[in-house]
């Protein structure tokens, strides 16, 4: 009897302690579970911006010489505050000399004179000029000048001209011409830049 009187209570305390920690055990669990809920939201909830595509070459165009000519070079084309810069390298031109550059309508270098790429690329019919100064060709840019060693570095741009869209502006496959004067940004419709030192076709980079 006295066992019996022992054991009765046991199993009934037991029960309660069970049911005690199993109540707490589920609202911790709830607790957890709306915290990880939460965690989960914050980061959808801050939306990160993308990051800013690298800059870099969009198009380049390799300078071969035309007939009779040692002018060479390479010309890389990116588009930089809404505009195109033109940076790179003219070789094989004479110490100190001052010459024009431009983009031409035609990609097409197979004359021997280099007139196989035909005039100023002008897709909105306007007269030529200087780049930057009101009026000009979308392929108009400012001469450039070589040092003694009849090298140039080129740090020009375009304006009205876009790269690979597809677009009657799109530089990508038209021609590059070195002339053998300089652009006198007035005379129509070449700025009297005289001959055709070297040429080359646009290829997207």
């Amino acid at each position: 009897m006295k066992t019996s009187r022992f054991l009765l209570p046991i199993p009934a305390a037991l029960a309660l302690a069970l049911a005690a920690c199993g109540g707490g055990t589920a609202t911790d669990g709830d607790n957890a579970a709306m915290e990880a809920d939460r965690a989960a939201d914050a980061p959808a909830a801050e939306a990160m911006p993308a990051p800013a595509a690298a800059p870099g070459v969009a198009a380049a165009v390799t300078l071969q010489p035309t007939e009779g000519n040692q002018t060479a070079g390479m010309l890389r084309f990116a588009v930089v505050d809404g505009r195109i810069e033109v940076t790179g390298d003219v070789t094989g031109l004479g110490p100190g000399t001052t010459h024009a550059f431009h983009v031409h309508e035609n990609g097409d270098c197979s004359a021997p004179d280099g007139s196989s790429a035909g005039g100023h690329f002008n897709p909105g019919s306007t007269d030529h000029g200087r780049v930057g100064h009101g009026e000009h060709h979308a392929g108009d840019s400012d001469n450039i000048t070589a040092n003694a060693d009849g090298s140039a570095q080129v740090q020009g741009w375009l304006e009205g001209a876009t790269i690979g869209d597809g677009a009657a502006t799109d530089i990508v496959g038209k021609g590059v011409i070195i002339h053998a004067g300089e652009d006198d940004y007035t005379t129509q419709p070449t700025g009297d830049a005289g001959g055709r030192l070297a040429c080359g076709v646009i290829e997207a980079g």
